[in-house]
C-alpha cells in the first residue's frame, strides 16, 4: 500500500491518437507516446520505440545507463542485440526484459522491423554515458 495518495487519470490512446516522432532520446529510433506520463503525473512513461527506416544502425546507443527506478522492454516485432554488462543478449519478438536500475548496457544491432514497448519510471528518467566493460560486435548491415 502506498503511504500517500496517488492521483492518476484515465487514459485511452488509440493508434492514430499520437504520431511517431523522431525527437526522442535517439535519432535513429522513432517514438510513439502512449499517454502514461500525463495519466500518472510523471510517475511512468510508456512508449513504442521502433527502428527509423531512414537511419539504419551504425554505432548503436553507445555504453550507457539509465537513472530510474524501473525499466521494462517488451519486444513486439523483430529483434535487437544488446550488451548487458559483458553479456551479449538477443531480444526477439515476444521477449520481455527488466533492465534493473543502473545496469550498464549497449543496444548495438537491430532488425529493420524492430519495435518494442518501453515502460520506465519515473517518466523523466535520465541517461548517462559510461565506460563499457568490453568490446561490442559490429552491427549487421541492413539488406
Amino acid at each position: 500500500m502506498l503511504d500517500k495518495p496517488v492521483t492518476s487519470l484515465f487514459s485511452h490512446v488509440k493508434p492514430g491518437d499520437t504520431p511517431w516522432r523522431a525527437d526522442g532520446l535517439r535519432d535513429f529510433f522513432l517514438y510513439r507516446d502512449l499517454g502514461m506520463e500525463a495519466a500518472t503525473g510523471g510517475r511512468v512513461i510508456a512508449q513504442l520505440v521502433k527502428a527509423n527506416p531512414e537511419r539504419p544502425p551504425e554505432h548503436g546507443t553507445g555504453w550507457h545507463r539509465h537513472i530510474n527506478e524501473w525499466h521494462m522492454v517488451l519486444m513486439t516485432k523483430g529483434w535487437a542485440k544488446f550488451m548487458y554488462e559483458d553479456k551479449e543478449t538477443l531480444v526477439a519478438a515476444g521477449d520481455c526484459v527488466h533492465q534493473r536500475p543502473g545496469i550498464t548496457h549497449y543496444l548495438f544491432d537491430y532488425s529493420a522491423d524492430m519495435e518494442y514497448l518501453e515502460v520506465v519510471g519515473p517518466a523523466d528518467f535520465g541517461t548517462e554515458p559510461v565506460e563499457g566493460p568490453c568490446a561490442v560486435p559490429a552491427p549487421t548491415p541492413w539488406r
